[in-house]
């Protein structure tokens, strides 16, 4: 009885320390929806511009707890419940060209990354590190990575360089992408696959994919979701590579991190349930609309944290590796389509 009232009461101070940052968001989402219901523009652009307008918030005060848990936390559960609008039939088809372009835009962005980090004077491995964010999922990427690297006196530097640039760059491209899509004649499902092979965060691509259509976020989130899972061969190639390096040094595998986030599994999962068409309608529209208002809070919230000031700290290599990268990105992805048609 103790341990359970020891461990409500810690819920409770959880509880209140995230409250304040969490309303904040819930606020803005609330905003952002008001406006886009009368206004017909992007829901998730609404929240991502009031977010960046609140950025004061995610400074050191009572918000900062709560907003740093509803742009994590609130948006893995959020796309998690994407799963409710998926199904397998779906998914089949897709066919066989979104799982092409993922696999080479992949190995080909994060080869590329390695060789040109060298060139310009790097290690290999950053280019593994910003590589692997640019191809596969964003900041989330980075820190999988760089649990995965050896020691380095200037690891933590490029690796916090790593999650700010691949952050700003996926903004950037959640407002950028859409418009390319169209400038490019690209159906709803093909911008969806373009969205999905290109932005570097989840939250992005969600918001940029949905902005279009519910179809072309459908697809946009699968396809990212299948970019999320080649985190895996990643870090196995990366913990080979530390390996093959040092095989003089027991420990150079390091720890090994999650291999594969739980979000994802759970949109598998659900995927799979819904794909039965046992689940009640009014379940799939009601978990459905609650997955909407999360991501609208996360955008939100992941609006308070940016910080595009801080890209200035660095010099111009790493910035130029970066953006590098990212256009490789979208040219391969934009040929692949082309190609693949």
């Amino acid at each position: 009885m103790t341990t359970l009232t020891m461990r409500a009461g810690e819920a409770q101070t959880q509880a209140r320390r995230l409250f304040p940052g969490v309303l904040a968001c819930i606020v803005v989402a609330a905003a952002a929806t008001f406006l886009s219901e009368h206004y017909g523009a992007p829901v998730m652009l609404f929240a991502l511009l009031l977010g960046m307008a609140m950025n004061f918030l995610s400074g050191e005060g009572a918000c900062k707890p709560g907003i740093e848990f509803t742009a994590k936390q609130v948006l893995r559960l959020g796309v998690a419940l994407l799963g409710l609008r998926i199904t397998v039939g779906q998914i089949v088809e897709l066919g066989w060209q979104p799982v092409a372009i993922v696999v080479l835009s992949v190995v080909l962005t994060i080869g590329l990354s390695m060789l040109a980090a060298r060139l310009m004077g790097f290690q290999s491995l950053f280019g593994l590190l910003s590589g692997g964010a640019t191809a596969i999922c964003g900041a989330s990427a980075a820190l999988a990575l760089a649990a995965a690297l050896p020691n380095h006196p200037l690891k933590e530097r490029a690796t916090l360089f790593t999650v700010i640039g691949v952050s700003a760059l996926s903004t950037l491209a959640m407002i950028v992408y859409p418009m390319l899509a169209q400038a490019f004649g690209l159906d709803a499902r093909a911008a969806g696959i373009f969205l999905g092979a290109t932005i570097h965060d989840v939250a992005q691509v969600v918001g940029a994919g949905y902005s279009l259509s519910k179809e072309s976020g459908d697809v946009a989130t699968f396809v990212k979701l299948m970019r999320v899972a080649m985190l895996v061969p990643v870090i196995v190639f990366a913990v080979m590579l530390v390996r093959a390096r040092n095989r003089d040094a027991g420990e150079a595998g390091g720890p090994r991190p999650p291999l594969l986030p739980w979000f994802a599994v759970a949109f598998a999962l659900l995927v799979a349930i819904n794909s039965t068409g046992w689940l009640p309608k009014a379940l799939t529209q009601g978990g459905s609309e609650f997955s909407r208002w999360c991501l609208v809070a996360s955008i939100a919230g992941i609006g308070m944290k940016t910080q595009l000031k801080e890209l200035a700290t660095v010099g111009i290599k790493p910035v130029l590796l970066m953006c590098g990268e990212t256009l490789f990105l979208v040219a391969l992805v934009l040929a692949l389509l082309h190609w693949t048609r």
